[in-house]
């Protein structure tokens, strides 16, 4: 009976010891990989500033490696449970289907993660860009290893998984040169004075206090270097003569707002000069009215 005794204290002190051991593995490992992870931000930012580097790729880079500092925690610490080396020995035996299944579980999430570290690497767009995917536009507020969060004019947040924006066609108006093209359509009618309208649209154009004065275009720009506003026929409808303003702005956000600023300001020269808008005209005929014609 002492024996079995001294045995069973022994199991029971072995197995505290190994509790105790794991806790304090995982409590280093959750130390390390924050102070780790602070010490990394705070480097990169002062070095961001001071070299005035784009952060994104430090972002990713610090959370992959908060995240490997994880991982060989959590597997250091399963690797003190007793029987575990026999157990990985059994799971490396049937490896083929264990990869088969769990790369199917985890396809979405690896996916993610090398998007993320692709996107760190080749900078399609940068935290702080101005970008549209899809139909969205708005500015990349973080970019994680998992997903991207943009942040839309409306102060909505958008969680996009990374491997998502790789299949998207990316706009993004930060890139080299913020300068954007802004267009403004406008239809006049036929009894309108085509000059005369051009004249007002430019005018009108020139007093915006957004407008980008100094331009310094290049030969594949719509505009030449001199022109900062232009305005050309695009189309004769049915009863409309439709002209095109373009405008250069320092962004696309200003570029929206000019827009907006212009069309007010043009619609209210335009009454004031005899400069119409046209609308749809119709002719209705009653039924009723063409018997009593014949």
């Amino acid at each position: 009976m002492d024996l079995i005794s001294q045995l069973k204290d022994i199991t029971i002190n072995g197995g505290v010891r190994i509790i105790i051991e794991i806790v304090l593995v995982l409590l280093v490992t959750i130390y390390i990989a924050k102070t780790s992870g602070r010490f990394i931000k705070k480097t990169f930012q002062k070095k961001s500033r001071r070299l005035n580097i784009d952060d994104t790729q430090f972002t990713i880079l610090r959370r992959l490696l908060v995240f490997c500092i994880y991982t060989g925690g959590i597997l250091f610490a399963a690797s003190l449970i007793p029987g575990m080396s026999a157990l990985g020995t059994s799971l490396l035996a049937s490896a083929g289907i264990l990869a088969v299944v769990f790369g199917f579980a985890a396809q979405h999430t690896f996916a993610n993660i090398i998007s993320g570290i692709f996107i760190a690497l080749f900078e399609p767009f940068r935290v702080g860009d101005k970008v549209q995917i899809g139909e969205e536009y708005g500015t990349v507020e973080d970019i994680t290893l998992r997903h991207t969060i943009i942040k839309t004019w409306q102060e909505k947040r958008i969680v996009i998984a990374n491997s998502k924006i790789s299949e998207e066609s990316i706009i993004n108006y930060s890139l080299y040169n913020p300068r954007m093209l802004g267009t403004l359509d406008i239809g006049i009618s036929y009894d309108s004075d085509i000059d005369k309208a051009r004249k007002i649209m430019i005018e009108e154009a020139n007093k915006h206090p957004d407008l980008m004065k100094e331009v310094v275009g290049d030969d594949n720009a719509f505009l030449s270097k001199e022109e900062l506003v232009l305005v050309r026929m695009t189309e004769l409808t049915d009863f409309t003569q439709n002209m095109r303003l373009y405008f250069w702005a320092p962004d696309k956000t200003t570029s929206i707002k000019m827009k907006f600023d212009l069309t007010e300001a043009i619609k209210k020269r335009f009454d004031k000069e005899d400069i119409e808008i046209p609308f749809p005209y119709r002719t209705i005929v009653y039924k009723k009215d063409l018997e009593e014609g014949k």
